[in-house]
C-alpha cells in the first residue's frame, strides 16, 4: 500500500469515531498467530490470506488497494455482524 493511500485509509477510521473499536477489534483478529515472532514484527494478516481476501474482492492477481471507502464499508459490516467477524 502506498504511503498517500495509507495515509487515507486511517484517516478514514480516525473521521468515524464510531468504528474505532471495530477497527480495533478487526486488527487483533486478523494478525498473524504469534507475529511477535517473526519479522516484520507487526501485527498485520498473513501475506497469503491478504492475498486470498484482495483476489476474492477484487479480482485479478492480488496486488489491487483498497481504498478508504471500501474499509469504512468493511468495518461497518463487521460491526453490523460482530459473531461472524470475530475470531
Amino acid at each position: 500500500m502506498r504511503l498517500r493511500q495509507m495515509v487515507a485509509v486511517v484517516a478514514a477510521v480516525l473521521s468515524r469515531p464510531d468504528l474505532w473499536v471495530t477497527a480495533l477489534r478487526q486488527f487483533r483478529v486478523l494478525a498473524r498467530p504469534r507475529w511477535w515472532a517473526r519479522a516484520p514484527f507487526l501485527p498485520v494478516p498473513d501475506a497469503d490470506y491478504l492475498k486470498f481476501r484482495l483476489v476474492t474482492a477484487y479480482g485479478g492477481d492480488g496486488t489491487a488497494t483498497p481504498d478508504a471507502a471500501d474499509l469504512i464499508a468493511y468495518l461497518v459490516w463487521c460491526r453490523a455482524y460482530p459473531k461472524v467477524t470475530a475470531a
